[in-house]
């Protein structure tokens, strides 16, 4: 008999568990109180060892440390395990879930098995009876293998259920869903779990206000983030065991080819969330080494109506835009990059000129914001339907507005001028960075000086700040050196205004809620245009935009934090000196 056996047996006046014997040896826990937590553990029928660590006597890192001592066993930081990388099947769940422990390996004919209780005999007899192998114990903190018992024995469909909720219901007829429901396939995706998971994230990434849902599978591990006010969070990690049934449940309601996994797929779907009230999706897949990434982005048809002033134009820069709008032919230009709002620019003005005697036309990849009242084509280059045929047959439909989703070569942007040269208006967007290099961007595609010149109007660059929360916003103390460096002229910088930061508090996400435009308003002008026809550069143009007054994106962003609307931050962030 060891010296320990010999305390144990001395320390023992009841029938205590090897754990609590050993406690008591070891002087971590008082003959009195281990009797008492017996006894508690016994009428509350649980187990010694749940009722110990909960009683707050002995920590789950003490209580570890003393068993690795007393019973020679190594010690394991279980923060160090991958739950993914558990081997599966070694053991019956239910024997891991009733005693606490976890497999770690097999080894020969002995399985390597984390416990915070090595003398639980009765345990080490079940897994001796149901595997036929021996044990060998490591020891880990309670606390710490509980959450990775949890983890590794929860099935997917449990897994589902704990970040849905038991409060959530699903009601399958708010989901826009495929005509062919009758498909042999469609079966396997009418999984209650992932349908419900699916409604829940797109009904909470409207409620938080995101543009994009992002599911994105991984070798080990599943992530869904939404993008909220321009920024990615992570929302939740349901099972890896989910990615082929919810990537086809959002291709089945996205009137998508749920067999073909090997090429990206573009659709749309719709939810209704309300009596009278339904918001489009855009859905896109893309092959993965992992499985298909799905971004979801979120097409709600009110913003179209918000009007100029919820945009955060400024009065001169509204009044340049207004007037560019309302002439009878000519090319408006919006550039900026994915996400900074383009569409929703386009689709506020498309509204304001949305008449019955006015006949608009759109071109788009795909149509995004239905707009009543305005002839809408989405592009679907394997039916042959692409920009530049959809332009050449707007000009036999007798069009005073024409909406160009994006010029992306050189026929559409032939096209485009053309038409903007013989008496209509045309919208459209470019990706660069700012509107004077837009204009070199046209000429590197190959068009004509003298038709850029004596087609387009007025071009805006524009980015989308993350707007200040009003209920926590504070003054920030910010040197008079940062503010000039920033772009601030000496005039500005009198004391007569408060920059203020970003704090965070319940009511928005890390002290921003909701984002505002930073624009770039540049008419083109007699100047401008005499700059385009000799074939002058990018520097030349916004050398003559700044001399007539035009404010680029950094000035503009530079007034926004004059006025407190966004901070010094996220406006250095955005945007380019």
């Amino acid at each position: 008999m060891t010296a320990v056996d010999t305390a144990i047996n001395q320390a023992s006046s009841m029938a205590l568990p090897g754990l609590g014997r050993t406690l008591v040896a070891a002087g971590k826990l008082g003959q009195k109180a281990a009797e008492d937590i017996f006894r508690k553990a016994q009428t509350g029928r649980t187990r010694f060892i749940a009722e110990l660590t909960g009683s707050g006597v002995v920590s789950a890192f003490d209580l570890a440390h003393t068993m690795s001592t007393a019973f020679a066993a190594p010690l394991l930081d279980l923060d160090a395990i991958d739950v993914q990388r558990l081997p599966k099947g070694l053991l019956d769940s239910k024997i891991c879930l009733t005693y606490r422990i976890v497999v770690l390996s097999k080894r020969n004919n002995r399985l390597i098995v984390a416990t915070a209780d090595p003398s639980d005999q009765e345990a080490a007899e079940k897994i001796k009876f149901s595997t036929q192998m021996g044990v060998e114990w490591v020891i880990a903190e309670y606390d710490k293998l509980s959450k990775l018992v949890d983890a590794s024995t929860t099935t997917a469909a449990e897994a589902m259920e704990n970040i849905i909720g038991d409060d959530f219901e699903f009601d399958e007829a708010t989901v826009d869903a495929s005509p062919d429901d009758n498909d042999a396939s469609v079966s396997e995706v009418e999984d209650a779990p992932v349908v419900k998971f699916l409604h829940k994230m797109l009904l909470d990434a409207f409620s938080m206000r995101a543009s994009d849902l992002h599911f994105e599978p991984f070798e080990h591990t599943y992530r869904v983030r939404f993008r909220v006010d321009g920024e990615l969070r992570e929302i939740a990690s349901p099972p890896i065991a989910i990615k082929e049934k919810l990537a086809a449940r959002i291709k089945v309601i996205s009137r998508l080819d749920i067999s073909e996994k090997r090429v990206p797929q573009d659709g749309k779907m719709k939810l209704k969330i309300g009596p009278d009230r339904v918001i489009d999706f855009r859905v896109s897949t893309l092959p993965t080494m992992y499985g298909e990434k799905i971004v979801i982005r979120i097409l709600d048809p009110s913003t179209a109506k918000l009007g100029i002033e919820a945009l955060g134009y400024e009065p001169a820069e509204k009044e340049r835009l207004l007037a560019a709008i309302q002439r009878p032919y000519g090319m408006v230009l919006v550039t900026g990059p994915t996400g900074s709002g383009k569409t929703v620019s386009l689709y506020t003005c498309l509204n304001m000129l949305n008449k019955p005697g006015v006949n608009i036309c759109t071109a788009e990849d795909p149509a995004e914001i239905t707009l009543p009242g305005v002839n809408q084509v989405s592009m679907n280059e394997k039916a042959g339907m692409t920009f530049s045929v959809a332009l050449k047959a707007f000009l036999r439909q007798d069009p005073d507005i024409i909406m160009v989703g994006e010029i992306r070569d050189l026929e559409t942007a032939d096209i485009s001028i053309k038409a903007a040269q013989t008496g209509h208006l045309v919208m459209s967007t470019l990706h660069t960075n700012d509107a004077p290099t837009t204009l070199t961007r046209m000429r590197n595609m190959g068009i004509a000086p003298f038709n850029i010149a004596s087609s387009v109007i007025l071009i805006t660059a524009q980015r989308l700040a993350r707007r200040l929360c009003p209920k926590c916003k504070t003054p920030a103390d910010v040197p008079r050196e940062t503010l000039l460096e920033a772009g601030f002229k000496d005039e500005d910088v009198d004391g007569s205004w408060t920059p203020y930061h970003a704090v965070g508090c319940s009511m928005c996400t890390n002290g921003y809620k909701g984002r505002v435009g930073i624009y770039q308003v540049m008419p083109i002008s007699e100047e401008i245009q005499r700059i385009i026809l000799r074939d002058g550069s990018a520097l030349e143009i916004a050398a003559q935009a700044d001399a007539e007054g035009v404010r680029n994106l950094r000035q503009s962003g530079l007034a926004k934090v004059k006025l407190g609307v966004t901070s010094l931050e996220e406006v250095l962030g955005c945007t380019n000196v």
